[in-house]
């Protein structure tokens, strides 16, 4: 007896064409091509108006794909950002509060002479002689953009004084330019009837010369001396 043989189905059989199952295919890829254009579209218009937006927008959606990692990362950068704001803004407040507060007076009777000074201390001593003498509206104005004058002063009889403070080392004379830089402000902006640059050296014949010429006070370290023991006169006298 002869076993029936078994019929093997064919691997590779066609599919039959369904018409519609293609269109609608090609109805759904045609949305998401328009649906993509149109968001090209849209990404492209908003680079053109707000191009900083759409870096905002680009580094969220990055951070956002870079998982919670990431972006515990950002926070804790954030954080420290923040912090590190608020540190700026105490130390600014601080500077700010220091300004607002006035500067000491060195004494006029300085321990261990001026040499021992800064520029700036220097020009508190120069400003406390004045105040000792008699002056009034005594103002510490020398630094960034002083434009020759540290310290300004209304004398006793009425005259506008204006100081200039170089606290040099012996060795070290005020020159010409010196004087020139100080000559060419000390009336015509800040309207002196008296400007006398006062130093811890001495001056240069040159700029001697030009301080005669102009009508400017010098005074020495030996001057500067004899105001501070009152054995000399005040420079505006």
């Amino acid at each position: 007896m002869t076993a029936p043989t078994l019929r093997t189905p064919p691997v590779n059989r066609r599919r039959r064409f369904d018409l519609r199952s293609t269109t609608l295919f090609f109805v759904f890829l045609a949305v998401v091509v328009s649906v993509v254009g149109f968001a090209v579209r849209m990404v492209a218009g908003s680079v053109e108006r707000r191009p900083a937006w759409v870096f905002v927008l680009v580094v969220v959606g990055v951070a956002s794909l870079l998982g919670l990692r990431r972006r515990l990362h950002v926070m804790r950068a954030a954080r420290r950002a923040a912090a590190a704001l608020d540190e700026a803004a105490r130390e600014a407040a601080e500077e700010l509060e220091a300004l607002a507060i006035p500067r000491q007076r060195v004494s006029a009777d300085v321990a261990g002479g001026y040499d021992a000074l800064t520029p700036e201390e220097f020009e508190e001593a120069i400003a406390a002689l004045c105040e000792r003498d008699g002056c009034s509206a005594v103002d510490i104005v020398g630094g960034a953009g002083d434009l020759g004058a540290d310290v300004l002063a209304v004398t006793p009889d009425g005259l506008r004084v204006v100081l200039q403070c170089k606290r040099y080392d012996e060795a070290h004379r005020v020159g010409s330019q010196d004087l020139q830089r100080f000559g060419g402000t000390c009336f015509t902006v800040h309207e002196a009837d008296v400007a006398v640059l006062v130093t811890t050296s001495h001056f240069t014949e040159p700029a001697m010369e030009y301080a005669e010429q102009c009508g400017i006070v010098c005074v020495d370290r030996e001057g500067l001396q004899a105001w501070t023991d009152g054995t000399g006169p005040e420079p505006w006298r």
